[in-house]
């Protein structure tokens, strides 16, 4: 398993903000709530799909997900020693992660062809990259995004289970 490092978290976390500046909609928040939070979910969405796959195991969804991690890594390292001059390398993941089962897994590969679908046939496109990005840095971190993705990897184990067969 690739870890993420302090400048994968960076970037990340740069990625949600970015997203979180830009959907802002001020006083329409309040007028139609639910209508203006719903701009947020293909990033949501895209971000569900990106932890997803830095759990996987291995196959090119599993490769694809921890080279993603890699650059992520050594671009958020790279900003924080040249950028505003900290330390690289720092490992920002802490605890153990639930892994998938096989029915699990199936459903990754499953929710990957809807993921390549949407990014292809939706105007949402980049909006789902920037989240599957943003989940596959925060997937593995030791904060409050890392431990979303037990639950998650939780859900699609039962989902899996149930789809395949495996869980009466």
């Amino acid at each position: 398993m690739t870890y993420v490092t302090l400048g994968g978290v960076t970037v990340g976390v740069c990625l949600l903000v970015w997203t979180l500046v830009q959907w802002y909609p001020g006083a329409k928040l309040r007028k139609d709530p639910l209508r203006v939070l719903a701009r947020l979910l293909p990033f949501g969405l895209g971000w569900i799909y990106g932890v997803l796959a830095i759990l996987t195991v291995g196959g090119i969804v599993g490769w694809i997900a921890r080279g993603a991690l890699w650059i992520s890594n050594w671009l958020g390292d790279v900003a924080l020693v040249w950028g505003v001059g900290g330390d690289p390398g720092a490992h920002a993941s802490g605890h153990a992660f639930l892994p998938l089962t096989q029915t699990g897994t199936a459903v990754v590969l499953i929710l990957t062809a809807a993921m390549v679908a949407a990014v292809k046939k939706s105007t949402h496109g980049p909006e789902l990259k920037r989240g599957a990005l943003c989940g596959v840095c925060l997937g593995t971190s030791a904060g409050v995004a890392g431990f979303a993705a037990v639950p998650l990897a939780q859900a699609v184990n039962v989902l899996g289970g149930f789809v395949y067969g495996a869980v009466a």
